[in-house]
């Protein structure tokens, strides 16, 4: 959900992404919290932490509180404190989030909002779920930023003395049925439209008029596909008109313009995402921790111009961080030109997603991330036969987190040189396929193949070292996937040149990984920092290809540095043990005699 800082403060844009951060991170625990519990929840080094805190110290946006242990903070837009209690790691009671669009909202009035909007969503039958919540209010979010965005493109358009062009029709628009407001800028209660003739109109009219826009859009990377797609695939499940009212009104008192809003949205959204997707995982897919696709991303290291992507793309965590990461610079945290911000706009991340839920919050993911049209292409990626693909069809990075378990039927793996009903082994082929030469890749899949020993696994294996640089191989510890049964491995290749030397690293944070103890961003720092030179330790080694069987081409993980743990058992143990197989002797003995 954040992003670590790993180092102090570099340039003017980077202190205002960490003060968007702190501030945000604070406000989600409440408004108030200890100097350690802050700094865990950030996942930042000391020095960066202090750095932060004293800027924003300064500027006036926190004060210290009052706990005994050193807290901060916030500060209301008056100067005035926060009227949570200083230093308690409590949420901030729920109240309703102001109504009407006036000024900014805070990061903690989004935290209020979904808070809001999943109590209303609570009390609807249709709604049993995160996944429905989520669903829920994507839809609702969506079209409050599409009223926004079509109030950008009408200011543009005068600006350049042109005509606006409206993407939706005046009374189809969020500001027209769900957020009429007089003449003080108040909802207009006589206007709004609530209980079941809300529910019609949202039924009957609006999602058939917003469906119709797939036919109409001039092509698919348009935000008019986007429209028809979203809303052709899921429904309102909001029965009632009263209760969609409600989180109406929430919503509307949202405002996600500037940069720094769409960055606190998008961190309590993502936080939806993941709870999503620990409740609702099946055949193999799970939410992919947000450190672990950090990570996977700055030794990847994507580059403005080249293009990113993941045909498995669930929640788009992995073209988020991506997009994130190249926004910022990447390595050199170099400041980006016009050209390279439409560049990474229109011309860098493609997606795909088969299952309709995903898609519509796929979507809304990059869009809260900052990319208006996200191309994200609503198709099965394994039903697309390998052979037909082209040179203009490939990319020059791939990241993913494709499904494993799952399994395709027996026409999709014909489409595939190397037949398997495992879903990973079909997304590795594809992942080989779509690189151009000298692309490269970063995925997820289940510790197994390395060692399996069927005849697709060996085959794979075969393939990916002879037409690959298998540079790196990640090895995760168990846990990293909260519920997920089985160990995952990262795969770091380039296309075009075959094996000659594989790096592992174990992955060891120390602890067991669990739900209160997740992955963290510091975890992972010091393979990173290792994975740059190829560096032996006790947790890294490098194998020569040249040694594995060719029969098998088997890559199992084992740690040649590893020092093996002696079990000393203290003498009070022994002696406990030696009287115990002593009297086991002599039962024993007792029968043979009795026998006699």
């Amino acid at each position: 959900m954040t992003l670590a800082a790993q180092s102090p403060l570099r340039d003017a844009g980077q202190e205002d992404d960490q003060q968007d951060e702190f501030l945000g991170a604070l406000a989600a625990l409440g408004g108030s919290a200890g100097n350690g519990r802050l700094r865990d929840v950030l996942e930042w080094e000391e020095a960066t932490y202090d750095a932060v805190k004293a800027e924003l110290l300064s500027r006036r946006l926190i004060v210290p509180g009052r706990g005994r242990g050193g807290s901060v903070m916030l500060v209301d837009g008056d100067g005035a404190e926060a009227s949570t209690a200083a230093n308690t790691d409590r949420p901030a009671r729920r109240t309703r989030a102001a109504r009407g669009s006036g000024g900014g909202t805070s990061a903690s009035s989004f935290d209020q909002a979904f808070r809001a909007i999943d109590d209303c969503l609570r009390k609807e039958a249709g709604c049993g779920t995160e996944l429905d919540y989520t669903e829920q209010t994507s839809w609702l979010l969506f079209l409050k930023y599409l009223d926004g965005l079509e109030d950008d493109r009408a200011a543009l358009a005068l600006l350049e003395g042109r005509s606006p062009m409206p993407i939706l029709q005046e009374p189809y628009r969020w500001n027209s049925w769900a957020a009429p407001k007089d003449a003080s800028g108040q909802l207009d209660h006589n206007a709004a439209l609530t209980g079941d003739d809300l529910r019609d109109f949202v039924n009957q009219r609006l999602f058939p008029y917003l469906e119709q826009f797939k036919q109409r859009a001039s092509g698919p990377n348009t935000i008019e596909y986007k429209i028809g797609e979203i809303f052709g695939e899921i429904r309102n499940k909001i029965s009632s008109g009263y209760n969609l009212r409600e989180i109406i009104d929430v919503i509307d008192g949202l405002r996600f313009r500037s940069q720094a809003e769409k960055h606190e949205l998008s961190m309590l959204y993502e936080e939806k995402i993941k709870r999503m997707g620990n409740a609702g995982r099946n055949g193999g897919e799970y939410y992919t921790p947000r450190p672990l696709i950090r990570a996977i991303v700055q030794v990847v290291n994507p580059q403005i111009g080249e293009t990113v992507y993941d045909p498995a793309v669930g929640s788009a965590g992995f073209l988020c961080e991506a997009f994130e990461y190249m926004r910022k610079g990447g390595v050199s945290g170099r400041d980006l030109s016009t050209e390279d911000l439409d560049t990474l706009q229109t011309r860098t991340f493609t997606g795909k997603e088969k299952k309709s839920l995903a898609y519509v919050i796929a979507i809304m993911n990059m869009i809260l991330h900052g990319i208006e049209a996200p191309k994200i292409i609503h198709a099965n990626t394994l039903t697309e036969n390998l052979s037909d693909v082209q040179e203009k069809d490939r990319f020059d990075v791939i990241l993913a987190n494709p499904p494993f378990g799952g399994s395709e039927r027996k026409e999709v793996q014909q489409n595939f040189p190397i037949r398997s009903g495992e879903t990973a082994f079909l997304f590795l082929q594809h992942f080989i396929r779509m690189l151009r030469a000298g692309g490269r890749a970063g995925v997820v899949i289940k510790n197994t193949f390395l060692s399996n020993t069927d005849n697709a696994s060996v085959a794979l294996r075969q393939k990916l070292l002879e037409e690959c640089n298998l540079h790196t191989v990640l090895d995760c510890p168990g846990g990293t996937f909260q519920g997920a049964g089985v160990k995952t491995v990262v795969l770091f290749f380039e296309k075009g040149v075959p094996t000659s030397k594989v790096w592992f690293y174990q992955l060891d944070p120390g602890r067991n990984l669990g739900k209160t103890n997740p992955l963290n961003d510091r975890d992972l720092a010091e393979y990173v920092e290792l994975q740059k030179t190829f560096a032996d330790s006790a947790k890294s080694w490098s194998v020569d290809v040249a040694s594995i069987d060719r029969q098998s081409w088997d890559l199992s993980v084992k740690n040649p540095n590893a020092v093996e743990a002696v079990a000393l058992r203290s003498p009070q143990e022994i002696m406990a043990e030696i009287a115990a197989l002593d009297a086991e002797s002599a039962e024993v003995l007792g029968r043979i005699n009795r026998l006699v």
